[in-house]
């Protein structure tokens, strides 16, 4: 298939494929049969192929993979560097060519494929996304985007200079609960929103937080490939308190629960409030969490539990907006208009406005208002926005020329930042830091921005 700019909008008009048909259907005088009735239920006419590699065929990444294959995607390369983790993939696409270092892949499948799925811990993300971008490939990545602020800087950047159809896999920006949600605050059904609390259960539920570095030198399994598997990273002993599922703790290749779960949660009131970069973020966390027997911060890992603000300005007519996250148990208040017995989803959002409460679970879920009564009045509320085929769908198609995805990289990339900068605070826990955004510079704590990226190790680049 051909490489198509997923930024230039779909030409108007006749399309090649109708032009075709109409003809063929006036010179013969018969209808045109549809390839899609011709080839039965699911048919994909080669032509409207993509072909796509898989970077990252273990987990959720090979989740991705094998739904763009559902979609019609073909997938032509798989890469991996764990091959017992990825075997699932490679039984399911016997005839892909297989690698385990992602560059390799891309320098020799250059002229073979059109686009690129990303599905790594988040410490590849980055480095992996854009290879495939200055390759001139379309991407699909996993949240969060990146596992640096300044590395999800460049590399929206870099998308929007390469105009190809970018989309970060927060599944719930698709779905009807999100638009609902969107209209409704819109709409100003409960009023001007001035307040948000958002939380997740994941931090320590699915990965340690708050414990330190393993002591020990286990020898690598032999289906791993440790070295690419730290990647750009600062090389350390291998150990499966890393690999292949708890890296999500661990600072140096994750971005904890905020990292996992903020671009789920956080991603709807950014939305639907119009929110940009905060001016101010705090953190405060469990101690046991930190501190060690020499007094020290420990940074190895996220801590066991942590509340973290951020204070968004104005926007227009729009009201400053003060947004909490809760992870590791903690969670805001139940309203005190829900009724007896029920309680807040175990992940979600809690819009506080002045005419009433909303509340949604993840992944975009179906919001409730408080009190119910304003559900008459949300019916009233016409249905502005475009509705989505589907978020794996939605890439699928920008692939191939049609419109842009809703979450591409131009919004996912400032939601990511946000995210990103609430890892960061963690950093400085008690601290009310002052964000520059423009300058991805924390002002009144300086010594904080060596965070703002990690230094790569020798052979690796962004």
């Amino acid at each position: 298939m051909r490489n198509v700019k997923a930024d230039n909008p779909p030409r108007a008009g006749t399309s090649r494929r109708r032009f075709v048909g109409t003809i063929g259907g006036a010179a013969l005088g018969f209808m045109i049969v549809p390839r899609h009735v011709l080839g039965g239920a699911g048919f994909v006419a080669p032509s409207d192929r993509v072909n796509v590699a898989g970077i990252g065929a273990g987990g959720m990444g090979g989740g991705d993979i094998a739904t763009h294959s559902k979609n019609g995607a073909n997938i032509v390369a798989l890469c991996d560097v764990d091959s017992e983790r990825a075997a699932g993939s490679f039984s399911a696409f016997p005839k892909a060519r297989r690698y385990k270092d992602f560059r390799e892949l891309i320098d020799k499948e250059a002229a073979h494929i059109d686009a690129v799925t990303v599905g790594t811990p988040d410490h590849i993300h980055a480095v992996a996304s854009m290879a495939a971008i200055r390759a001139g490939k379309h991407v699909y990545c996993q949240k969060p985007l990146t596992h640096t602020l300044l590395e999800c800087r460049e590399l929206t950047k870099a998308a929007k200079l390469a105009g190809v159809a970018t989309q970060m896999g927060n599944q719930g920006h698709a779905t009807e609960g999100a638009r609902l949600t969107n209209e409704w605050i819109q709409a100003g059904v409960i009023g001007d929103v001035r307040e948000v609390h958002v939380w997740s259960d994941r931090a320590g539920r699915l990965w340690k937080q708050g414990i330190t570095r393993p002591a020990e030198t286990p020898p690598v399994p032999l289906t791993l490939d440790w070295n690419l598997w730290l990647g750009p990273i600062r090389e350390r002993p291998y150990h499966p308190a890393y690999a292949p599922v708890s890296w999500r703790g661990w600072r140096d290749f994750g971005t904890g629960a905020l990292g996992d779960m903020g671009c789920h949660i956080i991603d709807h009131p950014v939305w639907a409030l119009g929110l940009g970069a905060p001016s101010t973020v705090e953190a405060s966390a469990t101690i046991d969490g930190f501190v060690l027997d020499n007094n020290k911060l420990n940074f190895e890992t996220y801590p066991i539990a942590a509340i973290i603000t951020f204070d968004f300005p104005a926007r227009g007519t729009q009201p400053p907006v003060h947004m909490t996250w809760y992870e590791g148990g903690l969670m805001p208040p139940t309203p005190a208009e829900m009724a007896p017995g029920h309680r807040l989803p175990d992940n979600g959002v809690l819009y506080v406005g002045a005419k009433g409460k909303m509340f949604h679970g993840s992944h975009g879920g179906m919001p409730t208002l408080l009190p119910g009564a304003l559900h008459e009045q949300a019916k009233a509320v016409p249905k502005t926005m475009a509705r989505s085929p589907g978020h794996y769908e939605e890439w699928l198609e920008a692939c191939k020329g049609g419109p842009r995805p809703v979450s591409n990289f131009d919004y996912a990339g400032p939601l990511t930042e946000i995210v990103l900068l609430g890892v960061l605070a963690l950093r400085a826990p008690g601290k009310r830091l002052e964000w520059d955004s423009e300058n991805l510079k924390v002002r009144n704590a300086p010594e904080l921005n060596e965070f703002v990226h990690t230094e790569y190790r020798k052979g690796w680049t962004l």
